[in-house]
């Protein structure tokens, strides 16, 4: 291990750095962190956005900590497409995310529907639709709007539920799952 070090780059460098190199194209701690405990010592995200056409495949926390220049990107990833403002994702969100894709046992990306949501993308789509909430956890960066090819939004919603961490949204008839980090609490069909 010494001999590692004075070579100048220890394993957890070496990590971090192939890490924060791997986006193509998240200090909180969540119950699903729980799911996460045993799959490993990395946290990987991986999604895609239809309407930027980009793609990430992101290890965002090693061996017990965040990597600050990964989670960067996976804010800047998930910022509102509309207007392109970023704002930090909550960290619960996104290991409940990755906690129930790990669940489901898939490899295809999560397509991401909605992440962040400026105030103003959120009134304009409040006046197109009833279903989006006026203080909706998109705007404070706590919610994600997902949708995977494999799995029904059924199979989803179980997932993220099984998390035990946050809100999880069943939206069928559009063929997504909403996750959030905010209080247990279930709805739609």
């Amino acid at each position: 291990m010494t001999e590692q070090r004075s070579a100048g780059m220890s394993r957890r460098a070496l990590l971090g750095a192939f890490a924060a190199t791997t986006l193509t194209a998240a200090p909180t701690f969540s119950k699903a962190a729980g799911f996460l405990r045993g799959a490993g010592d990395i946290r990987r995200l991986k999604m895609y956005n239809p309407r930027s056409g980009e793609r990430i495949d992101m290890i965002y926390w090693i061996e017990g900590d965040y990597i600050a220049d990964a989670v960067k990107e996976v804010n800047y990833f998930m910022r509102d497409w509309r207007n392109n403002k970023v704002k930090s994702i909550d960290l619960r969100t996104i290991d409940i995310m990755t906690a129930a894709h790990n669940l489901m046992d898939v490899n295809e990306p999560y397509m991401l529907l909605s992440g962040y949501r400026s105030p103003e993308t959120n009134a304009m789509l409040r006046r197109r639709s009833s279903g989006v909430a006026k203080n909706s956890r998109h705007i404070q960066g706590e919610a994600a709007d997902l949708r995977l090819g494999s799995r029904s939004v059924q199979q989803m919603a179980r997932a993220a539920a099984a998390c035990r961490a946050g809100g999880v949204g069943r939206y069928s008839r559009s063929n997504f799952v909403h996750m959030d980090c905010g209080p247990v609490r279930s709805w739609g069909s």
